[in-house]
């Protein structure tokens, strides 16, 4: 059933890969894996090219300088590395690719639904040196029967982020970790001139993929809740936690800025940091663009609560963003697992995830500081330390339910369905691509 449906998904998306070749993808056209591209200096052995296809838009330019780093180091491996935003435009993109014959050596996978979706096509890398570094909380997206098909980049996290200086402006002395405290900290920002949120509904993954994981991760067992919307014996129609998100939701709004619905992702994090907004729903990926527009602002991170049991709700999420894995099939496998091992062993692959990237190490073999890695990491880390964390769940979701999501959250949120309208939209995504 797996494999057909893959089948199935590829096939129906070959038109799209012959559009991406006529029109020439966003990096060039691509390289066809493990095909001789000339020698080395010497002429002693030939060159392999190693495509590199990833949905980080936030790193390219780092990216782009470990290859020519990489290169140096290993003169007869040539990276071609391809970026397509995250989300519904990178997978239809790959799926193109590999409907085209023009497969990556190297691809994001996010685990867990999508390891079993592309299962057939993933290099067993389980023994690879960096494995045994792995971080708990980095290998379970990715591993399936103690195999492990991917290198997890990084941890990430994500709840309000907030301004430090504007919560002491309005006087809020304590950290809101429950639903009636947020309401209390918005009451007082408001009251001081001050917007709340930043709101930035215009992008579906900020509500369907990663937001509404918070409706998942409040149930009493998450994993057996999406068990049972999978079989049948569970649904999210009437369910208090998501009712819980839906209030939560209503709060933003209530409390944000203008046309939500029209507000990217870009203008979010520039209104956040301006100072024109106190909290925005984002994560620790947003610390370089805050750094880029407002150096060392005073900001740190805060849950997203839906109740005001602070045992239960007062958590940020926490998860792998991105596994690189190997395409099983690429002539050029042993290079690809060359730079994956080169990317978190060497020197300055470890200076970039920390020190560029800003990213939260997911082997152990990487330390980081809060200087490294800045406030919004340094602050999910002290979440982690205390074990204050949600697994993010959107990997769970069957394929396509997250934008699915998003389209029905965004109706909500423009008050274009109520409560009971969206909890049977939501669940009538789930039921239709389960």
């Amino acid at each position: 059933m797996k494999n057909s449906k893959l089948s199935i998904v590829m096939a129906s998306v070959l038109s799209l890969s012959v559009m991406l070749a006529a029109c020439g993808g966003e990096g060039g056209s691509p390289t066809s894996a493990g095909t001789a591209g000339g020698s080395n200096a010497s002429g002693s052995e030939p060159q392999k090219t190693v495509t590199v296809f990833q949905f980080k838009t936030e790193i390219v330019e780092g990216l782009n300088e470990l290859k020519a780093a990489f290169e140096q180091d290993y003169p007869n491996i040539k990276l071609d590395i391809q970026t397509v935003g995250g989300g519904a435009d990178y997978d239809a993109a790959l799926k193109a690719k590999f409907a085209s014959g023009a497969a990556p050596d190297i691809f994001s996978n996010n685990g867990y639904a999508s390891l079993d979706m592309w299962e057939e096509k993933l290099e067993d890398l389980s023994d690879q040196p960096w494995v045994n570094d792995l971080v708990q909380l980095a290998a379970g997206a990715i591993t399936k029967e103690n195999r492990v098909y991917g290198l997890p980049l990084d941890l990430e996290g994500f709840g309000y982020v907030y301004n430090k200086d504007l919560f002491a402006k309005a006087g809020i002395a304590e950290l809101p970790m429950t639903y009636s405290a947020l309401e209390e900290a918005a009451k007082k920002l408001q009251a001081a001139g001050i917007t709340p949120f930043a709101n930035a509904y215009q992008e579906w993954w900020l509500v369907g993929s990663q937001g509404i994981s918070v409706a998942f991760s409040n149930q009493d067992n998450a994993d057996e809740f999406i068990a049972g919307l999978n079989d049948g014996t569970a649904s999210m129609i009437g369910n208090k936690h998501f009712e819980d998100w839906a209030k939560l939701m209503q709060l933003t709004l209530d409390y944000g800025n203008k046309n939500p619905l029209t507000t990217d992702y870009n203008t979010q994090v520039t209104m956040f940091a301006n100072g024109e907004a106190a909290m925005m729903q984002e994560g620790n990926w947003a610390q370089t663009m805050i750094d880029g527009i407002s150096p060392n602002l005073n900001i740190g991170m805060l849950p997203m609560p839906l109740n005001d049991d602070a045992a239960r709700t007062g958590k940020v999420t926490i998860g792998v963003p991105v596994n690189l894995v190997v395409n099983k099939d690429s002539a050029a496998k042993e290079e690809a697992k060359t730079f994956l091992n080169w990317l978190v062993t060497s020197d300055i692959g470890k200076e970039y995830i920390v020190k560029k990237f800003k990213f939260i190490p997911a082997m152990t073999t990487i330390q980081a500081t809060a200087e490294d890695v800045g406030p919004i990491a340094a602050d999910l880390m002290n979440y982690i330390e205390k074990g204050d964390i949600f697994p993010h769940h959107a990997g769970k979701y069957p394929d396509g339910v997250a934008q699915e999501f998003g389209s029905a959250i965004q109706h909500f949120l423009a008050g274009q369905s109520d409560v009971p309208t969206w909890q049977k939209n939501m669940q009538a995504a789930w039921d239709k691509l389960k």
